[in-house]
């Protein structure tokens, strides 16, 4: 569902959001008789992004994730498929790689204030690292000086769209692929405009891990920083989210009011750090900061130069990428594909990111809520026909056994053996976060839920108890309403089945956001399920 824009209060927002979301273990409190708040941020909650046509003069898999109009990728034909590469493998072994390790997949979201260059950057990414040829940005960048817009060029490779090009504004995610020598990285192009918050939520709750941009320029960092700037929502959303680990990109270094600046770099350094460590990261180990300049590429694939910026130090932003760790996930385990599209190319096609387990060529499996049999009739990893997969894959799966219009984003592809849970009611802690116009949350109260892919209006039909948040621990009367700030715990309910899991068990599809009116108003996670119809 669609909102309109959205923003989050400045008051109270840290001690909120570190109550639900803290993961640093120093920082953790337990509370009595219940599970930590804090959602675990494993980096494992992504989804894959759906995809329209990719240009034909780009050379990657490239491509827009939108809800309609959508056409069957090329890269589905099996006829472009080199049989060399159906090794059965997580991930398929590159045909140039000569060792016996595989490289490692990452999702990355570049999440920020609009205008802060996002879309910039990972068009230069894309150039950087062989993607993108000359001839296609000789082609940009006439196409955007015809636009009067000349410094819009590299944000052309990621906004495919005219409505895009000509607001300059990314509304849907944009996907990409690039590589590294060690890493196969998928980049989620999140839009910063506050209208298009759900968009964000749904490119977020997709990455492993995030890179928060911010622009350097005099005025710009202020407005995005400030109240009803996105840079709060964004990282208080992403944390909320799952997304664990950040490198704050501090960009525009070179626009003339900054000059590669270090003072300017500390100021923006100072301020993030203490609002990150408020929002729940720990900073000194889950947080990097760099300069760069996403309009040139500098300190992006090679450390900039000494003569241009003389005092730092520290890695480019190719090399911090690379070195960032995740946990590892556990390919032993159910499976779990959350569906984010579907289309027909010579049967019925989903598209989704591996949450957990393993998938294989010839299995059968279920589609749930609606508890569909189904057989894997082929797996493909962008480009690439495999034999298997594992999890933090994103896959395209040719099914049999279900027709298109069957199958729902939020859906989600399951174990035959170890179905996932669907329900219609289940029990949340919350954070709430603010209401509109001073309301009280009572039972009755109304909002958008957002969880994993599935987005449904829900609505709170009890609260079952309020608890400390001084102390974490449950007070024994059972509360009427609460106010913006409490914590609570309650019974939701949804108009449809839908698939989730207890956080406990699975924090990728236990986690959620309440919106409402285009605000978020509570942050939270499922602690129990019932009228479950899983397994």
């Amino acid at each position: 569902m669609s909102e309109p824009g959205s923003t989050l209060p400045t008051h109270d927002i840290a001690d909120d959001i570190k109550a639900l979301q803290l993961d640093s273990a120093a920082e953790d409190t337990v509370m009595d008789n219940t599970e930590d708040w804090k959602p675990d941020t494993n980096g494992e909650d992504t989804v894959m992004a759906n995809t329209e046509d990719q240009k034909p003069d780009v050379a990657v898999n490239h491509e827009k994730m939108v809800r309609d109009d959508r056409k069957p990728d090329a890269v589905l034909n099996p006829d472009k498929t080199d049989g060399g590469k159906e090794k059965e493998s997580i991930p398929p072994d590159d045909l140039d790689h000569d060792d016996d390790q595989k490289k490692r997949h990452l999702n990355v979201v570049f999440i920020g204030h609009v205008d802060a260059g996002k879309s910039t950057i990972g068009g230069q990414i894309l150039y950087l690292s062989g993607q993108v040829d000359e001839r296609t940005i000789q082609k940009y960048e006439k196409e955007a000086k015809d636009k009067s817009r000349e410094s819009w060029y590299m944000a052309y490779i990621m906004d495919t769209n005219e409505e895009e090009r000509v607001k300059g504004k990314t509304v849907e995610v944009g996907r990409a692929h690039f590589e590294t020598e060690t890493t196969r990285f998928t980049i989620l192009d999140a839009p910063g405009h506050k209208s298009y918050v759900p968009n964000m939520i749904s490119g977020a709750s997709q990455a492993d891990i995030g890179v928060l941009v911010i622009s350097a320029r005099k005025g710009e960092f202020e407005t995005g920083y400030e109240r009803g700037g996105q840079t709060r929502e964004h990282v208080q959303l992403a944390k909320t989210l799952g997304v664990s680990k950040l490198l704050v990109v501090v960009n525009k270094m070179d626009e003339p009011t900054v000059k590669w600046s270090k003072e300017r770099f500390d100021e923006i350094e100072s301020k993030m750090g203490s609002f990150l460590k408020s929002s729940g990261y720990n900073v000194k180990k889950d947080v990097q900061f760099l300069p760069i300049s996403g309009l040139v590429g500098t300190n992006m694939k090679t450390r900039v130069d000494k003569s241009v910026c003389s005092w730092w130090n520290g890695p480019c932003l190719f090399d911090a990428l690379d070195g960032i760790e995740v946990p590892p996930r556990d390919p032993q385990g159910p499976f779990r594909m959350t569906i984010i599209d579907k289309f027909k190319d010579m049967g019925t096609v989903v598209m989704g990111k591996i949450e957990s387990g393993t998938v294989r060529e010839g299995e059968t499996l279920l589609v749930m809520p609606n508890k569909v049999q189904v057989k894997v009739l082929a797996i493909f990893i962008d480009e690439n026909k495999v034999r298997r997969a594992g999890p933090g894959e994103n896959l395209r799966v040719r099914l049999s056994g279900i027709e298109e219009e069957d199958i729902i984003g939020g859906f989600i592809l399951s174990s035959f053996a170890r179905p996932v849970p669907a329900v219609s009611e289940f029990v949340a802690h919350l954070s709430i976060l603010e209401l509109l116009d001073n309301a009280i949350f009572c039972a009755g109260y109304k909002a958008i839920l957002h969880i994993h892919a599935v987005v449904e209006e829900c609505e709170i039909v009890e609260l079952t108890q309020q608890i400390d948040p001084k102390t974490r621990k449950r007070l024994k009367k059972k509360p009427l309403f609460v106010k913006k700030g409490a914590f609570v715990e309650c019974r939701v309910q949804v108009n449809n089945l839908i698939c989730i899991e207890k956080y406990a068990d699975f924090p990728q599809l236990g986690r959620f956001t309440l919106r409402s009116e285009g605000k978020t108003v509570a942050v939270g996670k499922v602690t129990e399920l019932t009228t479950s119809e899983g397994a």
